[in-house]
């Protein structure tokens, strides 16, 4: 029996520009469509960073050509945009290397909404640096007019930092499940996830946030009943005293052992720690839950215990 398996793409998934992506996908194709081979249900989420960096700058620049008739775009507008062109590659990419092997099944990008809480304590310390640099000048223009929270970063300018809430639910679950059940291959939770939050009514605002695509996709495992999530990075397995002369690769990791090494600061904030925090919240979440977190090109044997770092109770 094939698994029901969500898979979190790291960037050097996706590439860090528009070339570099439409090469990058096709190998993540074939890593993907080995899997869907097997049996196995697959969705499919990822980062945005590059890209959502790129649409900040390019949305940067032309509120700077013209300020009277452009204003800056919203945060959450931009993680929209990232998810429609990198899930566009993404699932034409798929759906050429399935029909390449005979498999004619679906791949489709769902435009995802990640509910966030407004009371998250990440909103009163914003961390995340977006967008293009900017002059002293322009940051206390940002401040004045638009509220942001500026940094000056090493030197090279001033830059907008935002929050990275943990995400709460799938606003578009019930589609994404359906579509899945269906028998179709999914993309969704680009980025992370569009950040909102409820207002009055039924009413989603767009919250100036990044959600962590790791956690994100733990919360959409969860929410889809997937038998295992695999996080993908740039490494084969995890390691403790990473690039030291006593490095050790890790196997397997039970969510206590996890917790111990995190305690000692093994995993390094930003890279291998929400990765690890993302796996150890899904594998304890239900029994018989698994996480596993490798390279994509070693998705296929590291589902076969062959590879790759596995957490599991």
């Amino acid at each position: 029996m094939g698994k029901r398996i969500v898979i979190a793409l790291g960037g050097n998934a996706l590439g860090s520009n528009l070339p570099e992506q439409m090469n990058a996908v096709r190998q993540t194709a074939k890593a993907i469509a080995d899997l869907i081979e097997e049996g196995h249900e697959v969705v499919i989420a990822h980062g945005n960073g590059p890209q959502v960096g790129m649409i900040q700058t390019a949305m940067t620049e032309l509120t700077r050509s013209d300020p009277e008739k452009y204003i800056p775009c919203p945060l959450s507008v931009c993680v929209a945009m990232s998810q429609g062109y990198i899930g566009y590659d993404l699932q034409n990419s798929l759906r050429e290397e399935l029909l390449d092997r005979g498999i004619r099944k679906g791949v489709s990008t769902v435009l995802t909404q990640v509910e966030v809480d407004p009371a998250d304590p990440a909103f009163r310390n914003p961390t995340k640096p977006i967008g293009a640099f900017m002059t002293r000048e322009e940051a206390d223009k940002m401040v004045a007019e638009r509220g942001y929270d500026i940094i000056e970063d090493a030197g090279r300018g001033y830059r907008r930092v935002v929050a990275s809430p943990r995400p709460q639910s799938i606003v578009e679950i019930d589609s994404i499940r359906d579509m899945v059940d269906a028998g179709l291959v999914v993309i969704a939770c680009g980025g992370g996830g569009i950040p909102v939050f409820k207002t009055k009514g039924n009413h989603l605002k767009g919250a100036a946030a990044v959600v962590d695509k790791d956690f994100a996709s733990c919360v959409l495992a969860q929410q889809l009943n997937a038998d295992c999530l695999v996080i993908l990075t740039a490494v084969e397995k995890v390691a403790v005293n990473f690039g030291k002369p006593d490095q050790l690769w890790l196997d397997s990791l039970t969510p206590e052992q996890a917790r111990r090494y995190i305690a000692e600061g093994q995993f390094a904030p930003g890279s291998m720690l929400p990765k690890v925090e993302a796996a150890v919240q899904f594998a304890e979440s239900k029994p018989r839950r698994s996480a596993l977190i490798t390279l994509l090109e070693k998705a296929k044997d590291g589902i076969a215990g062959k590879t790759g770092t596995s957490i599991s109770l």
